[in-house]
């Protein structure tokens, strides 16, 4: 193993995210757990490291979470200087026996990332901790997870993101949005054609419940109202606390990418507002 390694730095970057080896943290794009009744605190811990001019630091120290919960946490970074840097944040969890438990679904860690000149943001993490953790001997006493990142400056600046997407006013972008669709609701979803669940193309300006050839669930069935840009970020944020009944597990917690999503989603609803649409026969 160790030869394998020193040859290919890839391969034990994939051997570490298939392991949990040394603190590695799995990136899924759902949460598709059932959520325990046991809790872990999952404590953050924020560093910089020298000869990056950042601020950086969790807003909350730590939460306790259900196993199974997906949970939404912020983390400050402030740019402390006059220009733009570049940076790129490693991250690891302690146990390190606990990372592949440990499931992270929206992370500024997953890109190289630009913060504008004493430009001050709020990033958000979407993660849960597997139930499974629980049947793990090796976890049996743990009920303190920590959740360690470090920002480095960029060695690879070019590909960066402007983590400026994460402010209130930042405009929305159907091109991330498009991506977001591909990776966490295209197992269900197309625009074109309903499959496990309806298609969504033209869904804004559509009453819902609406698209021929679908059986909706009796919940959907009995709503009434038109899919607007306000009522898709409810549905997406908790689809079963907005449509009690409603069958759709997933969520999208993080406020930027609804906003991603619900722009692709009017793009292909030619860009419309809601309009008057028919009523139910």
């Amino acid at each position: 193993m160790s030869g394998m390694v020193a040859y290919s730095p890839t391969l034990y970057r994939m051997f570490c995210a298939a392991t949990g080896y040394g603190g590695t943290t799995q990136r899924v794009v759902a949460d598709s757990a059932v959520v325990s009744s046991q809790t872990v605190t999952v404590e953050f811990d924020a560093n910089v490291a020298p000869g990056l001019n950042w601020r950086f630091a969790p807003v909350d120290r730590a939460v306790t979470v259900h196993l199974g919960e997906q949970r939404l946490v912020y983390f400050n970074a402030k740019n402390l200087g006059e220009a733009s840097e570049v940076a790129h944040a490693t991250f690891n969890v302690t146990p390190q026996t606990s990372g592949i438990y440990f499931n992270k679904i929206q992370c500024f860690c997953f890109n190289e990332e630009r913060l504008d000149g004493h430009q001050s943001v709020e990033m958000p993490v979407v993660f849960y901790v597997d139930p499974a953790f629980a049947k793990d001997p090796e976890m049996r006493g743990v009920s303190l997870i920590t959740l360690s990142y470090t920002f480095f400056r960029s060695a690879n600046p070019k590909d960066a993101r402007d983590l400026s997407r994460f402010l209130a006013d930042a405009p929305p972008d159907a091109a991330h949005g498009q991506m977001l669709f591909a990776e966490r609701c295209s197992a269900c979803h197309a625009v074109d054609r309903n499959m496990l669940g309806p298609k969504l193309g033209g869904v804004v300006g559509r009453r819902v419940g609406m698209i021929a050839g679908y059986n909706y669930s009796a919940a959907l069935k009995n709503a009434d109202f038109i899919w607007s840009t306000a009522s898709l970020d409810r549905w997406l944020a908790d689809p079963r606390a907005f449509i009690p009944g409603a069958k759709m597990p997933v969520r999208v917690l993080d406020a930027p990418s609804r906003k991603d999503l619900i722009a692709y989603l009017q793009k292909q609803s030619d860009g419309s507002e809601p309009k008057a649409a028919a009523s139910r026969p």
